[in-house]
């Protein structure tokens, strides 16, 4: 019973703390989107025709949506974590008696939280310039609820292991954002040359982005099994790493 308190008492804390700002957390996005619609779903979408049967349009609208769920669910655990380090909060925690797949829970969800409310205001956003009806659902939702989950355990991560501010932005700016510029958002793998395709095809993005566009439109560069078996792997492997570093008091009790 105690946990459960705890845990819904991290869950409302996080979820408070970026719907509070909203206009620095949730209208960025929505801004941003429309601006990557204009620019190249109008301007060049029209010279580049139909990928995959379906126009350039709505080709690029199922990785626009899963970028800014990666991005936001990354950033939210991340900042709130680490800023919770910095103001010692995280004695508080440590001291209570709260276990640890709590605090992790807790935060997790979170950025779970915030990453599917970016998606759907994305997924508004876009509805004003693509008519998409979702062919696959239930794919689509996993997908977009894995994806979070999976970026979120990886802030929380890189929260824990970071020791200044500069430390929280170097994975998302170096890391991040290239992996998911070069995941296929814009383009089909089949457009790259022989060498780039196999290069592309070790970007774990590539192929959450691919399953989810799937999931929307019916149209994958990947096998969509193996999608989820690689997403499903490293929440396995990113979840086991985070308790046993809380365990350890890696960068929380030194």
């Amino acid at each position: 019973m105690n946990n459960s308190i705890a845990l819904k008492t991290i869950v409302k804390k996080e979820i408070y703390r970026f719907v509070r700002i909203w206009p620095q957390t949730l209208l960025p996005p929505a801004i941003t989107t429309a601006l990557y619609f204009l620019i190249f779903g109008k301007l060049i979408g029209n010279r580049i025709g139909t990928i995959g049967g379906a126009s350039y349009m709505d080709y690029i609208v199922p990785g626009i949506i899963l970028m800014s769920i990666i991005s936001h669910s990354y950033s939210n655990v991340v900042s709130s974590f680490y800023s919770t380090k910095f103001q010692r909060n995280i004695e508080e925690l440590l001291v209570a008696p709260v276990p640890n797949w709590v605090i992790l829970s807790g935060y997790v969800s979170g950025g779970i939280c915030r990453g599917l409310l970016v998606g759907i205001v994305v997924a508004l956003i876009s509805m004003l310039f693509a008519d998409i009806v979702v062919l696959h659902p239930a794919i689509m939702v996993s997908v977009a609820v894995l994806t979070a989950t999976l970026f979120s355990l990886a802030g929380f991560i890189n929260a824990v292991l970071a020791e200044s501010f500069d430390d929280i932005s170097i994975i998302p700016n170096f890391v991040l954002t290239p992996l998911s510029y070069l995941g296929g958002v814009f383009y089909s793998v089949d457009m790259l040359s022989d060498v780039w395709q196999k290069i592309i095809m070790g970007n774990p993005i590539l192929y959450m982005i691919n399953a989810f566009r799937y999931g929307m439109i019916g149209v994958t560069d990947v096998d969509i099994r193996l999608a989820f078996m690689m997403i499903a792997g490293f929440i396995v492997l990113l979840t086991g790493f985070s308790l046993v570093m809380l365990h350890k008091g890696t960068g929380i009790k030194n």
